[in-house]
């Protein structure tokens, strides 16, 4: 009886759900028609930092890797982008996927080195690699343009309807963000999500019970690394121009805050994260360079009281960590130890 009662409850939720992620699909298709021109950039660069930023996740999040180098996947797939379409006068359909391929290959290199190391030491490699990006986008004059970048970009056609503009690429977003979380939830149910997860909680233990940790961490790397190089693919021609000012590392650091605050772990952690951040960078505007300065504070104020972030995994090793340290300083105020 009680089992057959769960079981409704769960298909009514089930149902429920996709009621209501339908519902905000369709109101996602009305917002060009909501919001000003002005407004509509604002929302194109935030669905951008979406799959930037869930990237990140798949990385950091999922596998309890640290990356703090993903601007540098973002700057390949950008670059691959905008040489094929002006270079090799290559189709925006066709070489979407070719930017997102070398991203993913070159996460394969940078995962190999770093798969004996962890923590600050694979941080510090993934931020090396970042550099060599930019700097190689900045002086392989011959090919990215140099300081000059790639200037007249063209924007992608659909069936003879130029998407110029924020009003009409902001629906190639919104459809590349719905495919990314699409397939990284189908990711997450599969045998590689369930590996990620047990290297994340406890890689020793994943280890024993027959979980091949270096293969796995190495398509954790190429995956984050292919939606990153989605990403940048993407910037290029809304921009209609790139340079190397674009992926610097502070845009990486920019994109890990904005994970922190949403938290790492889960699918709607980047949402929020990117939410958040824009949201109090735009209101705080009139404030200039000191807006930064809040956000810095409250990144230190989620890893002191929320480590996980505002919607992280409760049951993640980031939050046991917090929670481990708050039952140790409660046992020392018991036992009136300072």
């Amino acid at each position: 009886m009680i089992g057959t009662t769960l079981t409704k409850i769960k298909d009514v939720y089930r149902r429920f759900y996709y009621i209501f992620n339908l519902l905000i699909i369709i109101a996602l298709m009305f917002v060009p028609q909501v919001f000003s021109k002005s407004k509509m950039t604002i929302i194109c660069t935030m669905c951008g930092y979406f799959i930037i930023v869930g990237a990140l996740n798949v990385i950091n999040g999922y596998c309890g890797q640290m990356c703090f180098g993903i601007a540098g996947f973002y700057c390949v797939g950008a670059y691959v982008m905008a040489i094929l379409m002006q270079t090799f006068h290559v189709s925006y359909w066709l070489a979407l996927i070719p930017a997102g391929i070398v991203a993913a290959l070159l996460g394969a290199v940078v995962a190999l080195p770093a798969l004996r190391m962890k923590g600050m030491f694979l941080a510090m490699i993934t931020i090396g690699f970042s550099e060599v990006m930019r700097l190689l986008a900045l002086n392989w004059t011959s090919v990215t343009g140099g300081a000059m970048g790639i200037k007249g970009i063209k924007s992608p056609t659909f069936f003879g309807i130029k998407m110029g503009g924020a009003s009409k690429y902001y629906y190639i977003y919104i459809v590349i963000v719905l495919l990314f979380l699409f397939c990284t939830r189908r990711v997450m149910k599969s045998r590689v999500g369930r590996a990620w997860l047990s290297i994340r909680e406890d890689e020793m233990a994943a280890k024993s019970l027959g979980v091949e940790i270096k293969k796995y961490k190495i398509y954790n790397f190429m995956y984050g690394a292919f939606w990153a190089g989605i990403a940048g693919a993407l910037l290029a021609p809304y921009t209609r121009y790139i340079d190397s000012t674009y992926f610097t590392l502070e845009e990486g650091f920019n994109v890990l805050a904005m994970l922190v605050i949403g938290g790492q772990g889960t699918l709607a952690g980047p949402f929020v994260g990117v939410g958040v951040y824009q949201l109090i960078i735009e209101t705080l505007r009139p404030i200039g360079v000191w807006r930064f300065v809040a956000c810095a504070l409250l990144i230190i104020v989620m890893m002191w009281l929320r480590p996980q972030g505002l919607v992280g995994a409760s049951n993640s090793k980031l939050a046991g960590a917090g929670k481990k340290a708050g039952r140790k300083k409660a046992k020392k105020a018991e036992s009136g130890e300072v």
